[in-house]
């Protein structure tokens, strides 16, 4: 079942066309990695389905009620932590929680249970009481998420959730989102750090130009692309070989009979999808 269905949707910001026809499904249960160059629209796109800003046409409907038309009801099923942190710093990690929390309709026990969980999920429990000014950039990303996550959405708008975390807030988060997967929500995740949506073994949609050029599970989107067949000789030479067929690369290369001192095959990555289709959708 869909829970973010989006069609067609464009916006121009004067000269520019940050959307041209940007197409999304996600679907309950599915981690969905946005990826995209810079202006891509990624971010664009994701405002739009957290009500920030309107499209110019189109339609995004969420567990099937149209974001431009119940707008209200929408924000209820959607959480979105934003690329820029958006927090009051002046105000506690709890009194943060409080006010996200009654934004999205939790009251009394239940605001509290939800604070209680998502404070300890997030290992923000020793500094629940510190004023977001003084926490450090880890403590602050985890923050963020949990005002996203704190009234268990429908919908998950992850955007660069981890830029700048460490280590540890990087797991807490990737943990978390595998989480909010497995209890049935849809979660739109866009990062420029690929290795992160190999962990969450998300789906891939590739953006370019204000549109979604790809999609697909990544071992749908690498298949086709060339795999590195490095060779090192006895005297230190070293030779790349890239093939879309390593097999044949390789035998031929054993049937120069080379001084070979050793042999690596480097199968492609996400890395090597992002800038393939990149290189094909971007002008120099």
């Amino acid at each position: 079942m869909a829970v973010l269905e989006a069609r067609d949707v464009r916006r121009r910001f004067g000269d520019v066309q940050a959307l041209d026809g940007f197409d999304l499904r996600i679907d309950a249960g599915e981690i969905v990695g946005l990826v995209g160059h810079n202006g891509a629209g990624k971010t664009t796109f994701v405002e739009i389905v957290a009500g920030l800003t309107k499209a110019d046409s189109g339609t995004v409907k969420v567990d099937g009620i149209d974001t431009a038309a119940r707008s209200v009801q929408v924000r209820e099923r959607v959480g979105l932590a934003p690329q820029e942190i958006s927090l009051y710093i002046s105000l506690t990690v709890r009194e943060n929680l409080r006010l996200f929390a009654g934004l999205a309709g939790l009251r009394g026990k239940r605001m509290s249970a939800a604070i209680d969980e998502t404070s300890a999920a997030l290992g923000l429990e020793e500094v629940i009481d510190r004023q977001v000014g003084y926490l450090s950039g880890g403590q602050k990303r985890r923050t963020q998420a949990a005002t996203a996550l704190i009234h268990r959405p429908r919908l998950l708008l992850l955007d660069e959730p981890t830029a700048g975390a460490d280590p540890g807030t990087r797991r807490a988060l990737l943990q978390l989102v595998r989480q909010c997967a497995a209890d049935g929500a849809a979660v739109c995740y866009t990062t420029h750090y690929l290795p992160e949506l190999a962990d969450l073994d998300a789906t891939i949609a590739v953006a370019s130009k204000g549109k979604v050029i790809a999609r697909g599970t990544q071992q749908e989107l690498l298949a086709g692309l060339p795999t590195d067949v490095q060779v090192v000789l006895t005297n230190g030479e070293e030779r790349v070989i890239r093939s879309k067929d390593p097999s044949g690369a390789l035998a031929e290369l054993l049937a120069q009979r080379l001084p070979l001192k050793g042999i690596d095959v480097r199968q492609p990555s996400l890395d090597d999808l992002y800038h393939a289709l990149e290189g094909d959708h971007v002008a120099p």
